[in-house]
């Protein structure tokens, strides 16, 4: 029982994939031989060159990795990879030398909703430095 679930489960998958595929692929192919031949004069695809061409461009622009896209994946994404790990520890090792105090002012400047954006943060920091200056 369980393994034709399992096997059912695999060919729908696969079957959802191939359909997938096949609509990106004319989609791709699509949009290629309406826009580039017109505006840059350049050559009409196959329907196998627009996979090809949708391969290269997920490999390019780092969309294979799990969450890609529009979710902060890829090179430039959000998430950061080695670069977001360094960064999260520098700023732990900067907050721990600061004092409550301080700790305090920080996280004030940096509520975003209770600041009610830029100038409220720019409202802050003026009150700061009158506090200093006294």
């Amino acid at each position: 029982m369980k393994r034709n679930f399992k096997v059912l489960m695999v060919l729908k998958f696969a079957a959802m994939f191939l359909i997938f595929g096949t609509i990106l692929g004319f989609v791709t192919m699509g949009l290629w031989n309406w826009l580039v031949p017109v505006l840059f004069h350049g050559p009409v695809i196959t329907f196998w060159q627009a996979i090809g061409l949708f391969i290269l461009s997920k490999i390019l622009l780092g969309g294979f990795k799990g969450k890609g896209g529009r979710h902060g994946g890829g090179p430039w994404g959000r998430r950061g990879g080695m670069r977001g790990e360094y960064m999260r520890k520098r700023f732990e090792e900067r907050m721990s030398h600061m004092s409550e105090e301080e700790k305090e002012k920080f996280r004030k400047r940096c509520n975003f909703w209770e600041n009610r954006g830029m100038e409220g943060m720019h409202r802050n920091t003026e009150t700061s430095t009158e506090s200093k200056s006294e």
